[in-house]
């Protein structure tokens, strides 16, 4: 098993589980925890499963920030790109709104917790919103639709997908190097 990606985990608690073994167990143990499922394997690989987890966790924040953005400006009657700058912001607030919730829930300080959603979240947002929001740019008609158009929603749910599935492989990467929510993941034991 890989330490490093443990290095800040308080072992204080497992006094008297001196042998590697019994780490190992307790580092299955939390495979699947819920919400926020163990990202390392005793081998130290990392499944397309945990990396899924990861991304979706991300993609659920920037999807209500993107949604909203849109919804906020076109309401107040904003052009395209303002609206965008609008939803690529809130996007990554409930990103990280999202990720300080839960480690702000396992006791941690607000600064030491802030620290932690952005070194968890914020190249998997980016990596969202540049798929995202290109695939909205360049879509023919997709930038003029209507939230009341059905093609809107079609092109966003597309988008949103494109960017999940394009994303996945940037988070299954970082966990196994213990970036990424493997960061966040130390604060659920």
């Amino acid at each position: 098993m890989q330490h490093d990606a443990h290095a800040h985990h308080d072992h204080s608690a497992h006094e008297g589980h001196e042998h590697h073994t019994q780490h190992q167990g307790h580092a299955e143990q939390h495979q699947g925890h819920e919400g926020h499922p163990g990202h390392h394997q005793a081998d130290g690989k990392v499944s397309w499963g945990m990396a899924a987890k990861a991304t979706l966790h991300c993609l659920t924040g920037c999807a209500i920030g993107e949604i909203l953005g849109m919804v906020i400006g076109t309401a107040l009657g904003w052009g395209n790109m303002q609206t965008m700058i609008l939803a690529i912001i809130l996007a990554f607030f409930f990103g990280y709104a999202l990720t300080l919730r839960g480690i702000l829930a396992a006791g941690v300080d607000f600064k030491t917790a802030f620290k932690v959603a952005l070194a968890a979240d914020t190249l998997s947002i980016a990596v969202m919103e540049i798929i995202d929001n290109g695939i909205i740019a360049l879509w023919p008609g997709a930038m003029d639709a209507h939230l009341d158009e059905p093609f809107f929603w079609i092109v966003l749910a597309i988008a949103l997908a494109a960017a999940f599935v394009i994303t996945t492989p940037v988070n299954k990467w970082m966990i196994g190097r213990g970036k990424g929510h493997a960061v966040v993941h130390q604060y659920h034991h």
